[in-house]
């Protein structure tokens, strides 16, 4: 829904930054039809019930700050879900590639809830230490993705574990396949 908003230019209204003009604004009815086409975008893209238990908050940015509020609360335990589906996944009887996709998927959904820091200093970082958390993250998935995979991988499972510095995710898929 954030790159939906994004691209057309709206996640404004959800964000704060913009206000609802005065009545007398000749903005104002601009405003209105704005707020209230975002309202239909973000009522039609979640679950009906949830959406039923929303329909009255006539404010984008408010029913944004409400259903985040709700989907926070839910975090530890999706979370506490997400790494036991990555640490436990294996590839069974798929493919590589949908292995690995629905791995993706796990991971990318993770990182939404869980993003990468980022330095938020005034003064450029030193330390680089977002890089290093990526760097960790990337080899947490590249560990995953191995021990996942079936047995008749083991000669190149062992191979890619033993590599110092261990590939990156992208190019161990690509090794394995």
């Amino acid at each position: 829904m954030i790159r939906a908003l994004l691209s057309k230019n709206k996640f404004i209204f959800v964000d704060g930054s913009i206000q609802e003009p005065q009545k007398f604004n000749q903005l104002h009815d601009a405003w209105v039809r704005c707020n209230t086409m975002i309202l239909s975008w973000i009522t039609k893209s979640i679950y009906e019930q949830i959406a039923q238990g929303v329909i009255y908050i006539n404010n984008a940015q408010r029913l944004w700050e409400d259903l985040k509020e709700r989907i926070l609360k839910g975090d530890y335990f999706r979370f506490s879900v997400l790494l036991q589906e990555i640490h436990s996944i294996k590839q069974v009887d798929r493919t590589i590639s949908c292995y690995f996709t629905e791995l993706k998927i796990l991971w990318e959904e993770l990182e939404s809830l869980r993003p990468t820091p980022t330095c938020t200093s005034d003064v450029r970082c030193l330390c680089d230490l977002s890089t290093k958390v990526k760097d960790y993250k990337d080899t947490e998935y590249v560990i995953c993705f191995v021990k996942g995979l079936n047995d008749q991988y083991n000669t190149v499972k062992s191979q890619i574990l033993i590599m110092d510095p261990l590939l990156v995710i992208n190019k161990v898929f690509s090794l394995v396949l």
